[in-house]
């Protein structure tokens, strides 16, 4: 990682009135949760179609088959990492307004992000697809699959975006709000290429936000509305972001 990028890219942050952070699976990737996408991706050893929600409302017992091992036997055993902490430090430090993350493994949450739009949802809690209850996970059992309502017996559905579902029109509204608050943009982890939560950043640099970008290779963001690229693992990258920012500070 370039020193002298860390510490333009922390007086940058420093200077902000606003900044928001944007984040995707790279986050994660160190609290042991690999990404969708790639060669090691989730998406190489399982099939997308248990993600598609008519597949799930026609062959729900299938579809969760897959949705307990990912999201709740693996994904729900993670816990938020050095990165994620950073991130909320700065948040209750008057330093972040806002993170809105792409990924729906709650570890922003869990990490104490406050101001937080999690716009592809989240695993945390399961909604009926019959009745509209809503119920923590952590207090449902998927020994039996799929999973019912305790009040009607309808299927209960992870409270996350499927393929074919549209975002929440809160976390829409959210996430536009930030691309006309911000002036510095944190994107941290994302490849940049999922739609539409990919014009996030891209609607915020049309709007004047200085885009810097935290990632371990070039995203579709690097070349095209980067201003300042960090190379490097988020957890290093961003430890060394919120050094430069505390000493900038006691400088003030």
């Amino acid at each position: 990682m370039d020193d002298a990028k860390s510490a333009r890219a922390a007086s940058m942050i420093r200077g902000a009135q606003h900044v928001t952070v944007f984040t995707g699976a790279g986050i994660s990737v160190e609290s042991g949760i690999p990404p969708f996408r790639g060669d090691e991706g989730l998406w190489a050893r399982y099939d997308p179609q248990c993600l598609d929600i008519s597949f799930f409302h026609a062959y729900p017992t299938q579809a969760w088959v897959n949705i307990r091992e990912i999201f709740y036997d693996f994904m729900g055993k993670a816990r938020p990492n050095a990165a994620h902490l950073d991130l909320a430090r700065l948040e209750k430090k008057g330093m972040v307004k806002a993170v809105i993350t792409q990924n729906i493994d709650n570890l922003h949450s869990e990490a104490g992000s406050r101001n937080l739009c999690e716009y592809h949802g989240t695993i945390r809690t399961l909604t009926c697809t019959g009745c509209g209850h809503e119920i923590p996970a952590a207090g449902v059992s998927l020994e039996h699959l799929p999973p019912r309502c305790a009040l009607c017996g309808s299927v209960l559905k992870p409270d996350f975006v499927f393929f074919g579902e549209l975002i929440s029109e809160d976390a829409a509204r959210f996430a536009i709000e930030q691309t006309h608050l911000a002036d510095v943009m944190l994107v941290v982890g994302t490849t940049g290429e999922v739609m539409p939560a990919c014009l996030i950043p891209q609607l915020a640099k049309e709007n004047g936000c200085t885009i810097v970008e935290v990632n371990t290779c070039p995203s579709a963001y690097t070349t095209t509305i980067t201003d300042v690229f960090l190379q490097g693992r988020a957890t290093q990258v961003l430890d060394r972001l919120v050094r430069d920012i505390d000493r900038i500070k006691e400088k003030d």
